[in-house]
């Protein structure tokens, strides 16, 4: 019965995630500090054509990460994530309060000379989830983000 109930419970939240995985040809120490550090996360984060302002970088828990993010349609989204958890380098973990609220956990896993990067985004209900990919194209946006990652490390090595 706990097996059942354990298996039960895992699958519970699938319907409230959206997860990637990409595998990038650079050390887990520099894919780390592309997103810890505001210069390098500037050039990067968000979608294809989007610009980043930082307000203020704060890593560390309780710490807060607020930007806007600008669009290419002229559009600026504000955003306010708050650190949780900061395990350099294996694990990053903040909450998106801004709106849409979820959690993300990046975890950075070393491969040799590569490192293997997890993006966990985990909804309260399916219900947002569905409505941050309907809305904001969340799950493109994010394969479109850490192919911009790609481009930067590519850069940086």
């Amino acid at each position: 019965m706990n097996g059942t109930s354990n298996g039960a419970k895992a699958s519970n939240t699938a319907d409230r995630e959206i997860v990637a995985t990409r595998i990038f040809d650079a050390p887990r120490e520099l894919v780390f500090d592309m997103w810890t550090d505001p210069k390098h996360i500037a050039r990067w984060w968000g979608p294809s054509g989007f610009r980043l302002t930082i307000h203020e970088m704060n890593v560390k828990p309780g710490g807060e990460w607020r930007f806007i993010m600008h669009g290419p349609d002229g559009r600026d989204y504000q955003n306010k994530n708050v650190y949780v958890e900061i395990m350099r380098p294996q694990r990053i973990v903040f909450d998106h309060v801004s709106g849409p609220i979820f959690r993300m956990t990046a975890t950075f896993e070393e491969q040799g000379n590569k490192t293997r990067l997890t993006v966990h985004m985990l909804f309260e209900t399916a219900e947002l989830r569905e409505k941050t990919i309907m809305e904001f194209g969340a799950v493109e946006g994010l394969n479109q983000t850490l192919g911009r990652l790609g481009e930067e490390l590519a850069k940086a090595r």
